[in-house]
């Protein structure tokens, strides 16, 4: 067996290959793509010899994507994805320096892999269709969280010079593109109070806005409400401020739409996807960020258990002493735990077990968020379940164990 640390950059890899006791046989800088893919096999070849498996060579590397990762999962390779923080800690029983280097990076990495493979999580070997789903589902969801963080920018200009627009717009929704149109085309006060109701009409109309007649009247009132103004020049640069970034959602509400029609066209096209809509409070956004983070390798997780903990809707137990405490987990896969809080409290609606169950744990006196995610952890088993035996959600068979009132 082989043991590699791979201390990755943007264009090249460190690498130490270990044996079995520890001994260092190689360390080497190898250039990112095909090139340094090459000279790694070479490295295998030369110290694990021609009778090595494939599997017997153990890669750690800190990230789980990109193409030098696949070229490691096709070649055979055991390939372990390890969290950076880990190694941080990993490192300290060298010294508390607390000093970096990649080499020593890569060290550590093999030292871990060697060490501790127990406690680490293979890269999965997701099918090509989930890798798919995971590229769009991700793209789509950064792209609004990237619209979230300019409308705040947006949102505090628009305090600092012209709150009238943030009433004016409200019903709108600010970051829908008719109310960002009408915010380019008077940017400032004194010309959004010049803006007709025709003008407004017209814009609404584009956007097939209903009760176009009422919300444009709604509008021209706000605009034309006094307010403290600023001297011209700052008035204007404020409004050049908030027109730019007025322009960038418009032009992040135009991705957004186009990445969304991939992410269905992606999620639908997977074999799962009909498992996963079954459930309650699945649709096919959060149903292809479900299936993207979980990802479709049957033998990742080995029970309903190690998914949950996967998800971070599982408690942890901190036992110290005469301290006994159960807590939420808070390190965890952001993306998922968002996914699956969005299930839970769309399944409160639709599922009658779910409510059921929420509304027990609720009765136990837990807070609204503790019940949802013990809702949301009830619902990772159920899928797992669904996955496993390849069979849809059933509302009687899924809540059976759960119908009595005492039931947990």
């Amino acid at each position: 067996m082989l043991l590699i640390g791979d201390d990755w950059a943007e264009d090249h890899h460190d690498v130490e290959v270990q044996d079995e006791t520890g001994r260092k046989l190689a360390a080497a800088n190898l250039p990112e793509g095909v090139a340094g893919i090459a000279k790694l096999h070479e490295l295998v070849a030369r110290h694990g010899g021609e009778d090595l498996d494939p599997a017997g060579v153990v890669v750690a590397i800190e990230t789980d994507r990109g193409s030098w990762v696949q070229a490691l999962i096709a070649s055979g390779y055991q390939v372990f994805a390890v969290n950076p923080r880990q190694v941080n800690r990993f490192k300290e029983r060298y010294g508390s320096s607390g000093a970096k280097s990649d080499k020593g990076d890569a060290h550590a990495l093999a030292d871990m892999v060697r060490i501790d493979r127990a406690q680490l999580r293979p890269v999965a070997g997701d099918s090509e269709a989930a890798q798919a789903v995971k590229v769009v589902a991700r793209a789509h969801q950064t792209l609004i969280w990237e619209r979230t963080r300019t409308f705040q920018r947006l949102r505090t200009t628009l305090r600092e010079y012209f709150p009238a627009a943030l009433n004016a717009y409200s019903d709108l929704t600010l970051t829908s593109t008719d109310a960002l149109e009408l915010l380019i085309k008077a940017p400032t006060p004194a010309t959004a109070a010049k803006l007709t109701r025709t003008q407004i009409t017209a814009v609404l109309t584009r956007h097939r806005r209903h009760n176009r007649d009422a919300k444009a009247a709604t509008v021209q009132s706000a605009l034309r409400e006094r307010q403290l103004g600023l001297p011209e020049p700052v008035t204007a640069a404020y409004a050049a401020a908030a027109t730019a970034h007025a322009r960038l959602i418009i032009a992040l509400n135009e991705q957004i739409a186009v990445m969304e029609e991939q992410v269905r066209a992606h999620f639908l096209a997977h074999p799962d996807a009909e498992i996963y809509l079954s459930m309650p409070g699945i649709g096919e956004i959060v149903g292809a960020r479900v299936l993207a983070e979980f990802g479709d390798d049957p033998t990742r997780y080995t029970s309903a258990k190690a998914r949950k903990n996967y998800a971070g809707t599982s408690p942890i137990t901190r036992a110290s002493g005469k301290s006994h405490t159960v807590q939420a987990r808070y390190v965890r896969n952001n993306r998922l735990a968002d996914a699956l809080q969005t299930q839970a409290f769309s399944a409160l609606r639709s599922s009658p077990g779910a409510r059921g169950y929420y509304d027990r744990q609720r009765a136990r006196e837990a807070g609204y968020n503790p019940a949802l995610r013990q809702l949301g952890n009830r619902l990772v088993g159920i899928l797992h379940g669904c996955l496993k035996t390849r069979t849809r959600y059933d509302e009687a068979t899924a809540w059976s164990h759960h119908t009595h009132p005492h039931a947990a």
